[in-house]
Formats: C-alpha cells, structure tokens, sequence
C-alpha cells in the first residue's frame, strides 16, 4: 500500500513580475491517502487543487516539503530508487516517448533505464506491445504514430518495470472515445491482476466506471472521501425522476406531495413544456414506478417519464462549493 500521512508541499514563488517579493504557495496541504493493491483509486478537485502535485510526489518527482510518505513500508524520500523500481507514472497529453525511435526502441530503452534484465526485457516488450494493441507497429517511429497510438505505447512504458502501483495523471486525456474505452479496460485488468493504481482524470464517468473508491481535494487539503455512491449521497446528489402529468388537478399534486413526504423527499411541481404538470422527484432508490403508479391511482395520465442518474461531478462540485461545469471550461473538475 502506498500511504501518505500529513502530506504536504509548498513552493516559494515572486508575485509581480521577476523582482517582485518572494511569497510561499501551498500545493498540497496535510493530505493523509491510500492507495491499496488490487484497487483503482481516485484523486478529484478543481483544477488546481493539488493533484498533479501529489501524485509527483508519489512518483518521487518532488520532495514533500513535510509529512511520510512510504510504499508497503519502504519510505519513499529515504529510498527513493528502490521505490522507483515498484513504481511508474503515465501522465496524458505529455510527450513520455520518444519520436524518432521505434515503439520496440522505446521500450526497450525505458526497460534498461529501470535495470530490467535483458531476459525478462525481451519476451515483455512483446506481451506489452500485445495488451496494447501495437505489435503490428513495434517497428514503426513513434512520430509516424497517431495520438492514440502514442498514448496506448505510455501506458506499455508505464508497465515496462512490472510495477506494483501505477500513477495515471489524466491517462485518457484528448482520446477518441474507442480508444479511451480501450484503455479503461486495460487500466481495470491491471488492477484485478494486483496492481494498485492512482487515477486522476477529467472524465468523472471514467472515475464512476474504474474507481472503487475516491479522494475529494480543494486547495491540497482533504474535503471527503469513499466510493462515488457514497459521495453522491453525502452531498444529496441522487437520481432524478421526472413525470409528465397531462391532466393535473389539485387531488393529484396533493397525492404526489403525500407520496415524496412519505419517502422523506420533497416533490417539485411545475409547468412542463408541452402543458401539464411537470413533477420532479430525487431519491437515492429507483422510485420511478412507484411514483408513476401513484400518480395513475390519483386519476393522472401519464406523458412522459424520465430517469436522470445522480452524477458525481454534481457531488464533487457541491463538495468544492463550485458552480462551474467540468464541461464548460470555466474552472474544470478533475480527478
């Protein structure tokens, strides 16, 4: 297991300008983690909330400026290269491979900065280029590569060492869908053979779909954490299920209201936009037939009926108290 206790980083910098006063910022601020074997766990927060710091840190590429941090015991600052060998870090949208030689060459030149013995190098460099789908272009230079090509060949480097925690720091970032799809599916074999692996990302369905359980920050300090259910029902962020009601009456908006109370829930009631009465209901269990059913018995007639599940990126943002949209480019979530 990796584990960080109290973990954190400053940095000095000067604020107006290349003479101006040196001033101290916090990147990470007494952050305490898991990352287990045998498990994707994630790292989330707006941008700028210490991620890319943290993990890093992890993959000994900065020093903490206080706090442990150890991997299954062994103190990654005090043997920071033995640890280097249990450890590896893929980072999307950064040239991690080298253009001009071959994805055969990259390996192998990777393979022997990490001091893997030429007979293990060997028939690995075969089994990695296979699980990425590249033996046909082993011998092809990475520059002739296209984007999706280049990043499945980052993620065969970051296994080159066989190691026994990974670091993804936004992995998929830019992918076509298919590809991305891909590389979600080797991200989950890695973890189901033992491996423990970070994961930050943008894509907050990735984060759904890989992590099992997930690690809130905002401005490096830690704001919640558990298995996305979970967060979505810390912050309320539950399943919205909305009826078209196409003959209301007052006997059937105060059966609909008894129904939600019931339930322990409120229910919205409002115009719909092809007339009627629009009834929204939020509850953490699929209370669509239920309610649809009370509103039959009420005398209703039913419209149209849509289930809307609970997003994590709604509790991630109620978490950090921010409006933005992942989406909307204002001031984006990311793992």
């Amino acid at each position: 297991m990796i584990r960080t206790r109290a973990l954190r980083k400053t940095f000095r910098t000067r604020e107006k300008g290349l003479f101006g006063p040196r001033a101290v910022k916090t990147a990470v601020d007494g952050l305490d983690l898991e990352i287990p074997a045998g498990r994707v766990t994630g790292l989330l927060g707006l941008n700028g909330a210490g991620k890319t710091s943290t993990i890093k840190i992890l993959a000994t590429l900065l020093r903490p400026t206080s706090g442990t941090v150890t991997l299954d015991g062994l103190d990654l600052v005090e043997h920071a290269r033995e640890a280097r060998r249990r450890i590896n870090l893929i980072a999307g949208g950064e040239r991690m491979v080298y253009g001009k030689l071959t994805g055969a060459e990259n390996l192998r030149y990777f393979g022997h900065l990490y001091d893997v013995p030429g007979a293990v190098l060997r028939p690995r460099i075969g089994e990695l280029l296979e699980l990425v789908g590249l033996t046909g272009a082993a011998d092809t230079p990475v520059e002739r590569y296209s984007r999706g090509m280049t990043q499945r060949l980052s993620i065969a480097r970051g296994l080159i060492n066989d190691p026994a925690y990974l670091l993804l720091d936004e992995p998929t970032l830019g992918l076509d869908a298919p590809i991305a799809r891909d590389l979600r599916r080797v991200v989950a074999g890695l973890a189901a053979e033992g491996r423990g692996v970070l994961l930050t990302s943008h894509y907050l369905t990735e984060v759904e779909e890989l992590c099992e359980h997930v690690y809130v920050i905002s401005d490096g300090r830690h704001l919640a954490a558990g298995s996305p259910a979970e967060l979505k029902a810390e912050t309320g962020s539950h399943r919205s299920v909305r009826v078209t009601v196409t003959n209301p009456s007052p006997e059937l908006e105060s059966a609909v209201v008894d129904f939600a109370l019931r339930l322990g829930v409120r229910a919205e009631l409002g115009a719909a936009e092809q007339g009627g009465l629009l009834v929204t209901v939020r509850h953490p269990e699929d209370v669509a037939g239920p309610l649809a059913g009370a509103i039959v018995a009420a005398g209703g007639a039913i419209g149209g009926l849509e289930v809307t599940e609970a997003s994590l990126e709604d509790a991630v943002l109620a978490l950090t108290g921010s409006t933005a949209s992942p989406a909307g480019g204002r001031s984006a979530v990311s793992a």
